[in-house]
């Protein structure tokens, strides 16, 4: 399989900026979405990571008729029954769970402030990321990977780096949060490079087969 380009289906940034580090070496032209001239949104409305990944894979990749690599992934605290789960990007408007938390700064800000309060005093603060990476073409095919990276709830943010829950989010064998990890570091543990690398594995063997 010949492939030039791939579309990583994504606006957030700090995602973007970490699927370039991880597919850097395999000779590909990474595009986002903010490259694609005619914007769609896919709705992630799925109950699962795997189907909103796909679903997000499949409807890009057929309507820009480019290889499409579309990842969803949440944080997942034992404590919480497995919330935020899916709607880890938008928990501080999830209702059925601790009512709403207003955005002051931005949603990632809200996000981490409604799970702190909803993990006040709590002793059980194990918790996972977890990562489904989709890749699909046009033709109706695709593959899927998936990674986890083990951890805990701190009792607050530490670190400016990475985005989302990594300023409260300490990894298993550390002792600093995943914010306060260079991006080789997090690349080395995080859900999302090893969902990646093993994807990329199944792409390098799709690449030798061309």
């Amino acid at each position: 399989m010949k492939i030039e380009k791939v579309l990583v289906a994504t606006t957030n940034k700090g995602k973007l900026r970490e699927f370039k580090s991880l597919l850097g070496d395999l000779g590909i032209e990474v595009l986002s979405l903010a490259d694609m001239k005619e914007k769609i949104s896919v709705v992630e409305d799925k109950p699962t990571f795997l189907e909103n990944a796909l679903k997000k894979a499949r409807e890009y990749a057929l309507a820009y008729k480019i290889p499409t690599i579309a990842e969803d992934s949440g944080l997942e605290i034992d404590a919480l029954v497995g919330f935020p789960g899916v709607y880890s990007a938008r928990f501080f408007a999830y209702k059925e769970f601790g009512g709403e938390e207003p955005v002051q700064d931005s949603p990632d800000r809200a996000n981490i402030l409604k799970v702190l309060r909803l993990m006040k005093g709590v002793k059980n603060r194990k918790a996972r990321f977890v990562s489904t990476v989709v890749f699909y073409v046009p033709r109706d095919w695709g593959l899927w990977t998936e990674g986890y990276c083990y951890g805990e709830i701190t009792e607050f943010p530490e670190g400016e780096g990475g985005f989302g829950y990594d300023p409260i989010f300490k990894p298993e064998g550390y002792d600093k949060t995943m914010a306060q990890l260079s991006m080789e570091e997090k690349n080395a543990i995080s859900h999302r490079g090893q969902a990646v690398r093993k994807l990329i594995k199944k792409l390098k063997v799709l690449l030798k087969d061309e």
